[in-house]
């Protein structure tokens, strides 16, 4: 929670047509709560269609927990709490157990680390995500921060994922301009991950300040967004950094994610081709399976972008000669251009060994014991087109092991 109820917040949410209840209340808290000041997060059910007869999406029950806050906290409205679940989808949420733990957990809240946080919402998480970046405001020296943390292993494919956010600042940016910055931010972070092509149904990016620090002149500037101030220019820029580390924090830490893949496609006709080509790629079961094996199969990456160029309705042109200027590369290696493969048996063994020196654990290691990833390394590909575009997006997914299904195959019992 803030020291003091704050103006400035901003949030996104999951597009899922079946959203939890706190993504419900969370909403309303959007367009018309003037202020907030308290984050209230649990983790092991959604709160999503419970079942029990309720009609409502689980919007009660989030509410309800919103107002034992507010009345532990003393504070004059619960439209100044901000709910968020994650968890088993389908179950209600333990009313009455939620709300005799309350006024132990306010009696436990400090402000000396945010790790007992980062690790409270975590589900099937190997490790608690935690990022944080700071600047100078640049006329007067003055220190601002950003502290965010994460969470999110399964069901990650977004607008959003099975993911929730939360980033704190001390700097107070206008909520409107605030908004807009976290929805680009978004936009070229969580927006562009895969770990298994599902996407969640309780989503939340939450920003919010404490409007400590306070930004020159900052009545005075216009909330148009093509007249940013310096030092606004630069906490969006910060905010677009810590959003992508985050985004590939949780790509790192997917279920049984044994190989981090990063997709970068330029030249295309428009950013949204490029992110589908990037995520046909990413979200192909056979591509996934074949780094996951560290198997040079790379006829599945061509033929999954030539599947989303032949099939997308986004698609439109003339594709046939955009397929054809395609160069393929993995890990900097061509594999595919001119139409054809650019394949033999030393390549496919320089391309073995690359995979195998990308993998994250030992194959024998148990997936309770992959805590922090070793190295960032990441399989690079690259997709580049020639004479159709100048667009360009990168795209993060993870392999498909044996472990991740065992996770989600025992995921309740």
């Amino acid at each position: 929670m803030t020291d003091k109820p704050s103006e400035s917040f901003a949030a996104i949410f999951t597009s899922n047509k079946f959203p939890g209840g706190p993504v419900l209340v969370g909403r309303k808290r959007l367009v018309f709560s003037k202020f907030l000041q308290a984050i209230v997060i649990n983790n092991k059910i959604s709160n999503v269609c419970p079942g029990g007869g309720i009609a409502d999406g689980g919007f009660a029950d989030s509410q309800s927990i919103c107002e034992s806050v507010a009345s532990s906290l003393q504070l004059p409205s619960s439209d100044m709490v901000f709910p968020s679940s994650t968890g088993i989808i389908g179950w209600r949420l333990p009313l009455e157990a939620m709300k005799n733990a309350i006024p132990n957990v306010i009696q436990n809240l400090q402000n000396a680390s945010i790790l007992p946080a980062a690790k409270g919402i975590t589900t099937t998480d190997r490790y608690p995500k935690i990022r944080s970046i700071s600047g100078t405001i640049q006329s007067t020296g003055e220190k601002w921060s950003i502290v965010a943390i994460a969470k999110g292993a399964g069901m990650i494919e977004p607008n959003l994922a099975t993911m929730l956010c939360y980033i704190l600042t001390d700097l107070n940016i206008k909520r409107p301009k605030l908004q807009r910055m976290l929805k680009d931010a978004v936009s070229n972070s969580f927006n562009c991950i895969s770990v298994d092509g599902d996407q969640s149904t309780s989503d939340t990016v939450l920003a919010i300040s404490s409007q400590v620090i306070q930004l020159p002149n900052s009545n005075g500037i216009s909330e148009n967004g093509d007249d940013d101030s310096v030092d606004e220019k630069a906490f969006a820029s910060a905010l677009q950094e810590i959003c992508t580390q985050l985004a590939e924090d949780i790509v790192r830490n997917g279920e049984g994610t044994q190989h981090v893949i990063k997709v970068k496609v330029s030249g295309a006709p428009s950013k949204l081709i490029a992110r589908g080509v990037g995520k046909s790629i990413v979200n192909s079961n056979l591509v996934k399976c074949a780094i996951s094996g560290c198997d040079p199969n790379v006829g599945r990456i061509v033929g999954a972008v030539g599947s989303f160029l032949g099939n997308s309705q986004i698609v439109s042109g003339d594709m046939e000669a955009v397929a054809r200027s395609m160069v393929v590369e993995l890990g900097g290696i061509e594999i595919f251009s001119d139409g054809c493969f650019r394949l033999d048996p030393a390549k496919e063994s320089a391309l073995s060994d690359y995979m195998l020196d990308c993998q994250l654990y030992p194959a024998d290691l148990p997936e309770e014991s992959r805590n922090y990833p070793p190295h960032n390394r990441v399989v690079d590909i690259s997709v580049r087109f020639s004479g159709s575009g100048s667009e360009e997006s990168t795209v993060i997914g993870s392999d498909l092991t044996r472990e991740y299904v065992d996770v989600n195959a025992d995921y309740r019992s």
